[in-house]
């Protein structure tokens, strides 16, 4: 049996940890302030699919103290990269393997840093779900997750060997999380920005939750916008992407739960938001293909504003 690390243990990490340790696999979670609490009252995540309380947690307050693992599930906010490395270098052996779900773009860089070229997984997360408390996760809707090789910055790198992923992908159906491969996780990536620069972004410049944003129709345009916006930043990278994926994705957040985005949430507590991933690098590459994507810079602008300002009070 394979051991998996789950780097952060908030909303995704928690969530997707949680399942795959109540299928049965050997997971042990990086819970840092909340590893004392686990251990004592176990890991409780709050689901619609149905509730469910892990009362044996391999929880740490440090990476020091944990076992070598084959799978390191990445799910910190991206904020976090920097450190990266301190973090799973003490996990890892010389058959690890990355696994990066975070928003963003490129954010599997520092992994593959760490763990060696050909080692990298990323995936894209499509999930509603909080951290409500300590060792406490409440999800809210969706859950699955396209997830494909990292190719390194220059799309040079090997990929990970389709056994490997076949391994994780029975691991996570077995724990119930739909999952499905893709051999361009960039254009995997891209598809998601069109939803998270918009709606992550809008959510704090506005101060409004997903079901507010797409009931007023200044704000639903505003957001449509700058979803056909990422759409033309990723055709200037060389991806295609359809239009229709634009309805595609208005259409799903109408049928959302409504919903407080990440960027939001951090914003609202002080924590620091992720901008690099979701906006910085983005608009780098789409500028560096040739195209200027003005709603990006846009918000990204006014995100980096409200950032500064919060830090300056």
């Amino acid at each position: 049996m394979k051991r998996y690390a789950i780097i952060g243990t908030g909303a995704l990490g928690g969530y997707y940890g949680g399942l795959l340790a109540r299928a049965g696999c050997d997971v042990h979670f990086l819970m840092r302030s909340d590893a004392l609490h686990a251990r004592q009252h176990g890991l409780q995540v709050d689901s619609k699919n149905g509730d469910f309380l892990l009362s044996n947690v391999h929880a740490y307050a440090t990476p020091d103290e944990m076992p070598p693992c084959d799978f390191i599930i990445v799910a910190l906010k991206s904020t976090q990269n920097a450190s990266l490395a301190s973090l799973i270098s003490p996990i890892i052996h010389s058959e690890s393997y990355a696994i990066v779900l975070q928003n963003g773009l490129h954010v599997e860089a520092n992994a593959e840093a760490v763990v060696g070229k050909g080692r990298v997984l990323g995936g894209c997360c499509f999930l509603c779900s909080n951290k409500i408390g300590p060792g406490h996760i409440r999800h809210l809707d969706y859950g699955n997750i396209l997830m494909g090789s990292y190719r390194g910055l220059d799309g040079r790198s090997s990929a990970v060997p389709d056994s490997v992923f076949d391994e994780v992908s029975k691991d996570f159906s077995k724990a119930g999380v739909p999952i499905e491969a893709t051999d361009n996780l960039q254009k995997a990536r891209w598809k998601k920005l069109m939803w998270n620069i918009p709606f992550n972004g809008l959510s704090v410049i506005l101060n409004a939750a997903t079901d507010e944003l797409m009931k007023h129709p200044a704000s639903r345009g505003l957001a449509e916008a700058t979803m056909r916006d990422v759409l033309r930043s990723a055709r200037a990278c060389g991806e295609d992407i359809s239009d229709e994926h634009v309805d595609t994705m208005m259409d799903h957040t109408d049928r959302m739960v409504p919903y407080d985005s990440s960027m939001r949430l951090d914003y609202l507590a002080g924590r620091p938001m992720e901008i690099d991933a979701i906006f910085t690098n983005p608009l780098r590459a789409a500028q560096d293909a040739g195209f200027a994507a003005p709603m990006i810079d846009v918000l990204h602008r006014q995100l980096r504003f409200l950032e500064a300002k919060r830090t300056q009070s």
